[in-house]
């Protein structure tokens, strides 16, 4: 806007051009970084305050210990700048650490094709990418066979991260085959601003469990609690909670909104921050997510993760993208619904391919699932949190009109 705006480059160069310049200006370890605006399941904005002193020192820590990266090595975070990822390790992270940070602007299939990550990587001399799983599963989807690696020298390329959302197994090892280097989930939220769970390449690398974001970071004591806050055992599905204080980087609390911080975060289970996230920590404390608590449905009385379901349909070799929700039923309560995109090029019969999924749904998490499956031609990777809780009420649905974009069902 005239008169308001300013171009940074032409006003750089005019205050260099009359001898301008400015002294950095030191502020206090606990001074606000930045307000970070999160809607959540809510569809109410949430602005996450981050300080300044305690975020340096866990993305320092990080990047070295976490994700195995040099001071002078080039870091490739394949997100966006406005998302807590991208001001983590696009902007922050990497200059602390003394790296070269690329900022990609660009999809990760069709600019020009499924290959643009790996041309990237190789173009600089990337040592480690991190994206979401989401792009995993598009490149999947466009290039299965994983061809246009072969395309690029990634000899300097050691690892790939994923976070944002649940890593299904069959995309990780999808991606551990093409790439023949580790790839590491890992899970966070917008109000850590770092890893909560990952593999510490850099300390040591744990072996990978496919499903699992690993184990907890330092400063972060964590457990499974039931709905009365009482830690549950190895491999029992819970609340995943973190005991306070929370380490350096996690927001201290919500900008102008001391008393919904502690309504949103602190008052569910008393000593423990709730990150409202469902999952398991097995024997050998690895930590599975298996999605948000409200996206755990119950049917027939049977507690049921759509994250779980979401993972056998998506280990499917003809699936590029699934995503499941429950449903209104009126005899058993909820009811799991999936929907599926089918691989580029798949010309199978989708009755037979259905008949598969409804059948690995009824052997891996059982019959009381009452699987329906329903056939989806469109893209699901922006289906998030709230548009999960309001399809039940669109068309298609019990209680809806017709869906004519999905026309087959099939009930387990």
């Amino acid at each position: 806007m005239e008169g308001r705006d300013r171009d940074w480059a032409e006003t750089v160069t005019r205050a260099k051009a009359a001898g301008i310049s400015a002294e950095c200006v030191p502020v206090a370890a606990t001074d606000p970084l930045y307000i970070l605006y999160t809607s959540g399941t809510t569809g109410k904005p949430k602005g996450v305050v981050r300080d300044t002193g305690g975020y340096c020192v866990a993305l320092s820590w990080s990047m070295p210990n976490l994700y195995d990266v040099k001071p002078g090595e080039v870091y490739f975070c394949a997100s966006d700048i406005g998302w807590v990822v991208g001001h983590s390790y696009i902007v922050y992270a990497p200059l602390l650490h003394g790296c070269t940070t690329v900022l990609y602007e660009g999809k990760p299939v069709g600019t020009p094709d499924a290959g643009a990550l790996w041309r990237v990587a190789a173009e600089y001399g990337v040592a480690c990418l991190f994206t979401a799983p989401t792009a995993l599963r598009a490149i999947k989807k466009d290039d299965p066979r994983a061809e246009l690696v072969a395309s690029y020298d990634l000899s300097g390329f050691r690892s790939l991260f994923l976070a944002g959302e649940r890593a299904d197994p069959d995309s990780v090892a999808w991606a551990e085959r093409a790439l023949d280097r580790p790839v590491i989930d890992h899970w966070w939220q917008t109000e850590t601003g770092w890893a909560i769970a990952g593999n510490p390449v850099g300390i040591g690398m744990l072996p990978v469990k496919h499903g699992s974001a690993c184990v907890p970071m330092p400063g972060y004591d964590l457990a499974v609690l039931d709905e009365a806050g009482k830690p549950l055992p190895p491999d029992t599905m819970g609340t995943i909670a973190l005991r306070l204080p929370l380490p350096p980087g996690c927001l201290p609390t919500l900008w102008g909104s001391d008393e919904r911080f502690r309504q949103s975060y602190l008052t569910t289970y008393p000593g423990w921050y709730d990150t409202s996230d469902a999952g398991i920590v097995d024997v050998e404390g690895y930590v599975t997510v298996l999605g948000r608590t409200d996206d755990i449905i119950n049917v027939a009385g049977h507690r049921l993760s759509t994250g779980g379901m979401e993972a056998v349909l998506a280990a499917h070799p003809d699936v590029a993208e699934c995503a499941v929700i429950g449903i209104r039923d009126a005899l058993k309560g909820e009811q799991p619904c999936g929907f599926v995109v089918l691989k580029s090029g798949v010309s199978r019969d989708t009755a037979e391919i259905e008949r598969e999924l409804v059948a690995s749904i009824r052997e891996r998490i059982g019959p009381v699932a009452a699987f329906k499956l329903e056939r989806c031609p469109t893209d699901l990777n922006r289906l998030g949190f709230r548009e999960r809780r309001r399809c039940d009420s669109m068309p298609g649905f019990p209680g809806g009109e017709p869906n004519a974009l999905s026309p087959v069902s099939r009930s387990a």
